[in-house]
């Protein structure tokens, strides 16, 4: 078999349930890359039909194929549409805090001593 003759990859076929999806998106925010978030979006959005979120969200839907698609560059605001449409909401949250750094042999100040004057 030609790689040529291959299917392409569709990892939209194994987000099956609520949870999975919610499971996927957030791995895909955490990870922080923006066309990874885009391409999870349009996994989700062909998994749950492009048609139902095109309507639920307000964007058409050419234009959702066009924006969630691995060349598309959708505006932040289709972005929240989507979320939205799919029931789900972004959070803010800090990230992780590294840890402190050990402490490097701080000295202490040392006291000064009173002088004495030499006598002569």
């Amino acid at each position: 078999m030609k790689v040529s003759e291959l299917a392409e990859f569709d990892g939209s076929k194994y987000l099956c349930d609520e949870e999975t999806i919610r499971q996927y998106l957030a791995q895909a925010f955490e990870h922080g890359e923006p066309r990874l978030i885009q391409a999870a979006l349009g996994n989700v959005a062909k998994a749950r039909g492009m048609t139902a979120l095109a309507r639920e969200s307000g964007v058409k839907r050419e234009a959702l194929y066009r924006a969630l698609s691995e060349s598309g560059n959708a505006e932040f605001g289709t972005i929240m549409k989507v979320i939205a449409a799919l029931g789900m909401h972004l959070t803010i949250a800090p990230t992780e805090p590294s840890a402190p750094a050990a402490p490097t042999g701080v000295a202490m100040p040392r006291r000064s001593r009173p002088r004495t004057a030499a006598h002569a």
